[in-house]
């Protein structure tokens, strides 16, 4: 499968089971797309009558670029056949049961009332509760116990508001430590916070134990406002900057990202990023809403033929701000062409409900924290392992070939059949998938390719 397009003066071919990426001149790009179903003959006629003012299109020339492309071919970097679709199943099977990361939920509670929030204000539609030690130290004992050969682990502090438990993820962090030597593991740990607890004591220990740390922060002082308020009302844009500005520096500006959540409010989302990064911030990141058709928050269809111009737009000023020495990163144009995802990865995804779990509280297991709370998702506790051996199954089963709308689709293999809790909330199923979720990320890969095609052109 071949997917071409233009974009900012580059006509890039992304060939999507070899992952070749072409980047060539107009004539070469027509080649390319008449290839599969027309004759050296038919491609050679229709180029000289498609280019008749041009002297360097000859019928020597387009054989010679036929000849080039039919030895990519040969080679597979084009038109590569998709032989993946019959050994997907095999690779999660291979993993054998390992768990490598957990996301502690650490705090059913928060102290702002987002009315966008997917985890209904951080109580996940059921009780506010807060993390004991003893059960975050038996969901640290089960991920050791669960993680098999592998050394490093990764452990997610995430909410409602985990800084509302803060004590908590202090000695849960002290007792990972005391287990890695014994025990032959390492430890990754995240915290993932609204900002509005940060103090010196948080910004000093985040600083020696957090690898990540993940700030919310929805842009503007009105766009942020708008929705990311108080029980109050009351908006959290004026408390949280100076934190987030004092916490980003003191970590060197790296190993943290702002994260941002875009909506019906804001689809020109860039004002946004920009805005953040004229703050100081570099490491950003800014997501699309994902509600309910008739939330006032949902992003509309117009809204998404603005935000695709947006990811243009964003794309372009990356490169300027680069060639002007003021370089930032947005999350998800980060594409690593030549060291990336193995086939593995690209096929089975993010692992949630088989290497990758979410526990709430009171110890119960969900597939990811976009699950919890729904009671026909829960896998079982970290007592008694991941009991619901049918759901774990269907889990496992899931991958970019078991939905059957990902099968002509040449983004696949970048996005792994996508996100299973935004397919099961739109479809009902997670071998769904959630179309405006799939248009913008298609969307973000071809800005994220046409951004590596400049940046290579300029070396």
């Amino acid at each position: 499968m071949v997917h071409q397009y233009k974009l900012n003066g580059y006509n890039i071919v992304l060939d999507t089971c070899s992952g070749g990426i072409h980047v060539v001149d107009d004539v070469a790009y027509d080649v390319i797309a008449r290839y599969p179903d027309h004759t050296p003959e038919e491609i050679i006629a229709e180029l000289l009558e498609k280019y008749p003012d041009r002297s360097d299109v000859t019928a020597e020339e387009l054989t010679e670029c036929i000849a080039d492309v039919t030895e990519l071919v040969k080679t597979g970097q084009l038109y590569t056949p998709d032989t993946f679709a019959d050994i997907a199943g095999a690779f999660k099977e291979r993993s054998g049961g390992v768990v490598k990361a957990l996301c502690l939920h650490v705090a059913h509670t928060c102290n702002l009332n987002c009315s966008y929030c997917f985890a209904s204000q951080g109580k996940y539609h059921g009780d506010r509760a807060l993390m004991s030690f003893e059960v975050g130290k038996r969901a640290l004992d089960f991920l050791i116990e669960h993680s098999g050969s592998r050394t490093n682990l990764e452990v997610d502090f995430f909410g409602g508001e985990p800084l509302m438990n803060w004590e908590v993820v202090k000695q849960l962090v002290a007792y990972a430590r005391t287990q890695e030597e014994p025990r032959g593991k390492k430890f990754r740990f995240t915290l993932t916070t609204n900002g509005m607890l940060i103090d010196d004591d948080v910004i000093d220990f985040a600083n020696r134990e957090m690898d990540n740390v993940v700030l919310s922060l929805d842009g503007r002082k009105e766009i942020h406002d708008r929705l990311r308020v108080d029980c109050a009302g009351n908006g959290s844009y004026d408390t949280i900057v100076p934190k987030f500005q004092k916490l980003a520096a003191s970590r060197g500006g790296k190993s943290y990202y702002i994260r941002g959540t875009f909506t019906h409010a804001n689809p020109d989302f860039t004002k946004d990023v920009f805005h953040m990064a004229d703050l100081g911030f570099t490491e950003l990141s800014m997501e699309p809403v994902v509600c309910a058709p008739g939330d006032p928050a949902a992003l509309t269809a117009e809204d998404l033929e603005i935000v695709k111009e947006q990811y243009e737009i964003l794309a372009k000023e990356m490169l300027r701000r680069q060639r002007a020495g003021t370089p930032l990163t947005f999350y998800h144009y980060m594409l690593d062409l030549t060291g990336g995802p193995c086939i593995y990865k690209r096929i089975s995804g993010c692992g949630s409900g088989t290497e990758y779990m979410a526990v709430t509280p009171w110890g119960d297991l969900y597939p990811c924290h976009q699950f919890v709370g729904e009671d026909a998702y829960k896998l079982g506790d970290v007592w008694n392992g991941a009991t619901n051996s049918a759901l774990q199954e269907e889990f496992r089963a899931c991958n970019a070939y078991a939905r059957p709308g990902c099968a002509d689709c040449w983004a696949k293999l970048y996005c792994s059949g996508g996100c299973a809790a935004n397919a099961y909330h739109a479809s009902g199923s997670i071998r769904g998938v959630y179309e405006p979720g799939c248009e913008l990320f298609r969307k973000r890969i071809e800005c994220a390719v046409m951004l590596q095609a400049a940046q290579a052109d300029e070396t």
